[in-house]
């Protein structure tokens, strides 16, 4: 029997938690059992399709303009058919309407899946949205859920049934991302002395993350902590639109000098590793990727109380949460671990055991494979 054919449908193809998710599953999935296709509906970075290991993947561009989807309905209706994919697997609202096409096409099986939060609904309570997901129920025939928050979202505002609806967390690859002591020297970086105390976030500089409330809380943090704050300094690895806006606040809180704005980087694992401490201030949030990394790097760490990152950072065991922009509480969380050195490694210690328990890279795609396997048989 052939393998089964999955099309991935998604916004873009770019540095992303969600995209890093994608490239972990379709690098490890059986070759024998699975081939892929990854759509953009706008575009895709070159280097980043470069993360994919396997050769067959073929990445497709669509260059789509702002505004509703329907306008590519034509032309996705044809590319379904011409693929012939046993599923069509969209992610996250921007990429939701795709399923109308591919439902017309006669594509068995759609499913979407629900990564995080945007911007402009960090907690789901945006009833537009609701609307919209409601709307497109009946062109999905299965859901995945990255987190409980995420689940019991499709449960209850768009009223999914239980039994449509897959849990399926994030795996991280703990070779990849594993702790190192000492902290690591990245060459150059303006923090390799070991006498320093370096934090840490990782992902898109955009409005969600909240960057900049990050570095009015380590400006805090400075001003509060005295002599034992004097080592600390802060690590940023990532690029976006709002890269301005972060330097220009950390050039107004007069901490510009201790502070590394990395840009996008290919090398995250050994950022992590050079860090003592990680932080994910997100108004926002599925289940982090970044999250995981952190942990199995044997990072403490400390992240806003939203989405799925109650369900990652266990409270004083592995990690801190705080209210998502409140600087003041994220600086205080971050000052006890300055402050605290052997509390943050064992914290730290204590993240790398739960990623070996609870999220291996092996256990994501063994349920992912579980689920098509399931989806497809009776289609085939």
């Amino acid at each position: 029997m052939p393998p089964r054919h999955i099309v991935h449908v998604v916004y873009s193809f770019r540095v992303g938690g969600l995209e890093n998710g994608m490239v972990n599953l379709i690098n490890n999935l059986p070759a024998e059992r699975y081939r892929h296709t990854i759509v953009a509906l706008t575009d895709a970075d070159p280097v980043f399709c470069g993360r994919i290991r396997r050769q067959d993947v073929e990445v497709i561009s669509l260059h789509k303009q702002p505004g509703h989807g329907v306008k590519l309905y034509p032309r996705m209706w044809k590319l379904f058919r011409a693929l012939r994919p046993d599923v069509v697997h969209t992610r996250n609202l921007a990429a939701l309407e795709m399923s109308v096409p591919a439902w017309a096409a006669g594509v068995p099986v759609r499913v979407h899946g629900e990564h995080g939060r945007d911007v402009d609904d960090p907690d789901g309570s945006n009833v537009r949205y609701q609307r919209v997901r409601r709307l497109y129920r009946p062109f999905v025939k299965q859901y995945i859920a990255l987190s409980r928050e995420l689940q019991s979202y499709l449960q209850g505002p768009v009223q999914v049934p239980d039994a449509r609806i897959e849990l399926i967390c994030n795996g991280v690859d703990a070779e990849r991302f594993h702790p190192v002591s000492p902290r690591a020297a990245v060459e150059g970086s303006p923090f390799n002395d070991p006498a320093l105390w370096v934090i840490g976030t990782v992902g898109r500089v955009q409005a969600v993350k909240d960057h900049v409330g990050l570095v009015l809380a380590f400006a805090k943090l400075l001003r509060d902590g005295g002599d034992a704050a004097g080592h600390a300094r802060l690590m940023i690895v990532g690029d976006g639109p709002l890269r301005g806006e972060v330097e220009a606040a950390a050039r107004s809180e007069g901490v510009a000098d201790k502070l590394w704005l990395t840009g996008e980087r290919s090398d995250v694992p050994q950022l992590m590793q050079a860090m003592d401490c990680f932080t994910l201030p997100s108004l926002g949030e599925g289940i982090s990727n970044t999250v995981l990394e952190a942990m199995a790097c044997g990072l403490p760490v400390v992240a806003s109380a939203v989405g799925g990152n109650p369900e990652l950072v266990r409270e004083g065991g592995t990690g801190a949460l705080v209210p998502a922009a409140q600087p003041d509480a994220l600086a205080a969380a971050l000052l006890a671990y300055v402050r605290d050195p052997a509390l943050a490694r064992a914290h730290g210690r204590a993240g790398r055991a739960r990623i070996d328990a609870e999220f291996s890279l092996t256990g994501m795609v063994a349920r992912y494979d579980r689920l098509y396997q399931q989806l497809t048989t009776d289609k085939r």
